[in-house]
């Protein structure tokens, strides 16, 4: 049975919808967020060939890291966004700031910002002033454009403190390197892995080769393997090492952002509560057994039986995990085990002090524990079994105090017990993290699992032929920030970051919106995206009006990738369809759409950090003015971004019948490329019922069918064309007739696929011309539509077809009158 399961595809989506959990927050895991840092940061500057004039070079400044891409953008464009560009470090002419002069290249102010600086020398001496330069060794070399992460391959050797009874360390050779998660061979074991040690590489035992002398430790192998090999063996191993330790050793700036070991004031002999890093189930007495110096000590987990030496030990520090001071259980409720061979079950401090003739390490010796950590409850998250460090299960929050996790394992080989761990502890990971690490995830034993594979079929003529798909490196030294990149590295979305500061809108509530952490993120673009987006719904004055206005819009192309989000309001649940990027070069653009979608702030959420002033000078605009400069003004449809939520089904109802209540806005979208069906109506309650209606909604409604009226009643319209993008070589203009008869211009025989898109631009279905672009339908194509084909191939509902069908109708008939004959 066990086998079947595990052949069978997991799915977390899946499963927390049917468990009715969350998945724990990204930004809990901090040694996650570490190791995904590729020693680039927003803010640094660098020097950068001119992309019209490959001789000279001009200063950038890093906006977003993405593995192995930076976007950057032009010192002397300020905050317009629209010249940046992404570049690849492998491929693109990068260097740190400095290097023209000393390479006598040019440095030349690029022709866009020319006029915006007159003194180029003047300019330089200020910007430059106190700026952080890209390093240098992630530029050239053997490291540039790697992942620092990387650098640990199999075969690379460290040295690992021995954390059983003494401070010695010991040669281990990386086995196997998951996500910075480390299977380590001590040296001279070759093929033996019975000693085999998993450990993320920012543990404070972990150490690159050469720690031991720098800071007066011996190198000796651990007792429980000295007896494999003779001393004249272990000393010829020791030799080899130092020998090859160029050609093994790891980066020493690799550990820059390990925890900082602290100085303790243990003394011997005090007693404390502890929890076995061996056996993290229960708290129980332990006592300090050895001070080694003002960084480490030994803990020895009380042992009262007659018959053993005593308990199990371990060096700690300061900043260890699982230790207590006494009655900290008591203190909280918890239950304290008593050590083996202690008399009765009713264990009492004060008597065992007593008895042991000790005293209590003091409440001074331990660091302040915090409960601002992000998790909560029935949280998930992955979490490595303490009993069989091969598996990594799935993990549930069943208990939480102070800055400790009770987790409960599932889907482990042989049952565990609730596993005692710390928020801080690096061997819990969050949700998704082993399917990106490319590493087995343990399903629950009853797992919800997909019962079949959904695959998402594509029609040829769907296809976007436009975007350029990059594999295995960019081919290119620069990319357009809007451009379509897929990037092979494990994780490519950037931090997040929540705004505080900034506008909330009318839709947010701006007390919630200061709860929201500070960011979310790096990871997966999908799972990031959507675990944002949860936080803004539930961030709402009316999460199921928000969800609502994230829906996506079925009559818009379909760019990223369909999730299903969910709302609760007055007791009933809403689901709706929602579109997400895939990929880092979209994550900006689709934060700052999404903000214009909710009337807020555009920066209110982003890869980019507002850390003073917000650059679109929010703080001044109140509600009111905000929708008037930034809303969405529905009679001029200013505001929402391409592919936002239409009501175009509702405008075309009449206006003497009431409006429907809200459940119609959520409809369910046919999904064109999902990891789950969802077959509930999108958006609908699970209870019975649905969301009473705000008086915003009829108001805005009327006004929108008024305005409807009034364009009906024009005798003449003229259409212009404000897109630029594939202009045609000459303007063609389109007017109608109140008895919507079309006076063309031109032929629609020769129109191209660009007058085709600006002609439905001038429609009242212009959130239908990115389709007509990405089929490639030019006039020729344009007059052979009929409805069969447009519901067939445009996947459109039959209210929308029948109005796109209604325009092409119109061209077809203005054709035949002039152009036919």
């Amino acid at each position: 049975a066990g086998s079947s399961v595990e052949e069978m595809e997991f799915n977390w989506d899946e499963y927390l919808e049917d468990t009715g959990a969350t998945a724990a927050p990204h930004g809990s895991f901090k040694h996650v967020d570490t190791s995904l840092q590729n020693g680039f940061a927003p803010g640094m500057k660098l020097e950068v060939a001119v992309k019209s004039d490959q001789n000279t070079y001009w200063v950038a400044t890093i906006i977003t890291t993405c593995g192995q891409l930076l976007l950057l953008r032009y010192d002397g464009y300020g905050e317009d966004r629209k010249a940046d560009f992404w570049c690849d470090i492998l491929t693109a002419d990068l260097h740190p700031i400095g290097w023209c002069q000393q390479n006598k290249k040019i440095l030349k102010v690029p022709e866009g910002i020319k006029d915006k600086i007159p003194d180029q020398e003047e300019f330089l001496q200020r910007v430059l002033k106190g700026a952080c330069s890209a390093p240098a060794n992630l530029l050239e070399g053997l490291h540039r454009g790697k992942n620092p992460l990387d650098l640990i391959a199999p075969g690379s050797r460290l040295e690992l403190q021995n954390i059983r009874d003494s401070l010695e360390a010991w040669i281990v050779n990386v086995v196997e390197n998951v996500g910075g998660r480390l299977k380590l061979r001590y040296e001279g074991l070759e093929d033996l892995d019975k000693f085999d040690q998993w450990l993320f590489y920012l543990d404070p035992f972990l150490h690159q080769v050469g720690w031991a002398a720098q800071h007066g430790y011996s190198l000796q192998p651990p007792s429980a393997i000295r007896s494999l090999r003779s001393e004249a063996d272990w000393q010829e191993i020791l030799k080899k090492v130092k020998e090859e330790e160029e050609e093994s050793s790891v980066p020493t700036d690799l550990f820059k952002d390990k925890p900082v070991i602290g100085v303790h004031s243990f003394s011997e002999g005090m007693k404390l509560e502890a929890v076995d890093p061996v056996a993290p189930f229960v708290i129980s007495p332990a006592t300090v057994l050895k001070v080694y110096n003002d960084k480490y000590f030994l803990i020895e987990m009380d042992d009262l039986r007659p018959e053993r030496a005593g308990g199990q030990r371990y060096v700690c520090h300061i900043n260890s995990a699982g230790i207590f001071p006494v009655q900290w259980s008591l203190k909280n409720g918890l239950h304290l085990s008593p050590p083996p061979g202690y008399p009765g079950q009713d264990f009492d401090w004060a008597d065992y002090l007593k008895q042991c003739g000790a005293e209590a390490a003091p409440q001074s010796c331990f660091p302040l524990l915090t409960s601002d950590h992000g998790f909560k409850e029935n949280m998930k998250l992955e979490a490595v079994n303490p009993v069989d460090p091969e598996e990594v299960c799935i993990a549930t929050v069943i208990k939480l105090k102070d800055s400790y996790l009770w987790l409960q394992l599932e889907g482990s080989k042989k049952p565990v017990p609730e596993c005692i761990v710390s928020v801080e502890s690096m061997n819990i990971f969050p949700v998704g993290w082993c399917e990106t690490n490319g590493y087995q995830l343990r399903p629950p034993r009853k797992a919800i699992v997909n019962k079949q594979k959904k695959i998402a079929v594509v029609q040829p003529e769907k296809q976007i032929l436009s975007s350029r798909t990059v594999h295995d490196g960019l081919k290119n030294q620069e990319l357009n920030s809007s451009d379509s990149v897929v990037i092979n590295g494990k994780y490519c979305c950037p931090k997040i970051y929540f705004n505080h500061r900034c506008f909330s809108g009318p839709y947010l509530n701006k007390g919630r919106i200061a709860e929201l952490p500070q960011s979310v993120g790096p990871g997966n673009c999908v799972l990031v995206l959507k675990e944002v987006l949860t936080l803004l719904i539930n961030a709402a004055y009316k999460p199921s009006r928000v969800l609502r206005e994230l829906q996506l819009d079925e009559e818009a192309a379909w760019h990223g990738h369909g999730e299903t989000l969910k709302a609760k309001y007055k007791g009933k649940s809403y689901r709706a369809t929602v579109e997400v990027v895939r990929t880092a070069d979209r994550v900006a653009d689709f934060c700052r759409k999404t903000c214009i979608k909710l009337e807020c702030c555009p920066n209110l959420f982003g890869p980019q950090m507002v850390l003073d002033k917000c650059s679109e000078n929010c703080s001044v605009l109140t509600k009111t003015k905000y929708t008037h400069y930034y809303g969405k003004r529905k009679n001029k449809r200013i505001g929402r971004p391409p592919g936002g939520h239409s009501n175009m089904e509702v405008a075309m109802k009449k206006p003497n019948k009431r409006r429907k209540r809200r459940k119609h806005f959520f409809v369910h979208k046919k999904k064109r490329s999902s990891t789950s069906v969802d077959n509930t109506p999108a958006g609908s309650p699970q209870g019975s019922g649905a969301e009473d209606e705000d008086d915003q909604d009829e108001s805005e409604l009327s006004h929108s069918l008024a305005q409807d009226r009034d364009k009906r009643k024009r005798k003449l319209r003229t259409f212009s064309f404000s897109d630029d993008e594939n202009k045609p070589p000459s303007p063609k203009d389109i007017k109608m007739e109140v008895a919507e008869k079309l006076q063309l211009d031109s032929n629609p025989l020769e129109w191209s696929v660009a007058d085709v898109v600006r002609f439905l631009k001038s429609t009242d279905c212009a959130p239908l011309a990115r389709i007509f672009l990405d089929q490639e339908i030019d006039g020729q194509a344009l007059l052979l539509l009929t409805l069969p084909t447009v519901q067939e191939c445009m996947d459109l509902k039959l209210g929308p077809a029948i109005k796109l069908c209604h325009h092409i109708e119109r061209v077809k008939l203005a054709f035949y009158q002039q152009f036919a004959n």
